[in-house]
């Protein structure tokens, strides 16, 4: 079986269905701490760090994975804070590419 971080991101232009909210929670037990909304429509963490400088470090590297997977997340920064949210926009909810993003960054340690 291949795991979310082995996977790759697929285009997605729309015309195909969010993820239900039992498909989500399926996902959501192969990451780690990552919160499903009440409404299923995103994925989000939290982080905290000991500065500045290890929060844009950790800002970067989040960046990195987005533009190799092309699809990217919103986030909100602050000084020894990042929250990562995750929806596919075109969709007006998630898919499986949400997943695969939060799977990779759960990797960065």
């Amino acid at each position: 079986m291949t795991t979310l971080q082995e996977k790759k991101c697929l285009p997605c232009e729309g015309g195909v269905d969010p993820l239900s909210h039992a498909e989500s929670e399926k996902l959501l037990g192969q990451l780690n701490k990552w919160h499903l909304s009440e409404d299923g429509k995103t994925i989000t963490k939290a982080y905290s760090f000991k500065n500045f400088y290890h929060t844009m470090s950790f800002v970067n590297a989040i960046a990195f994975i987005a533009n190799q997977e092309n699809h990217h997340p919103d986030m909100e920064v602050g000084y020894d804070y990042c929250r990562v949210t995750f929806m596919t926009h075109a969709i007006g909810g998630l898919s499986e590419n949400d997943f695969i993003c939060a799977a990779k960054i759960d990797d960065l340690g």
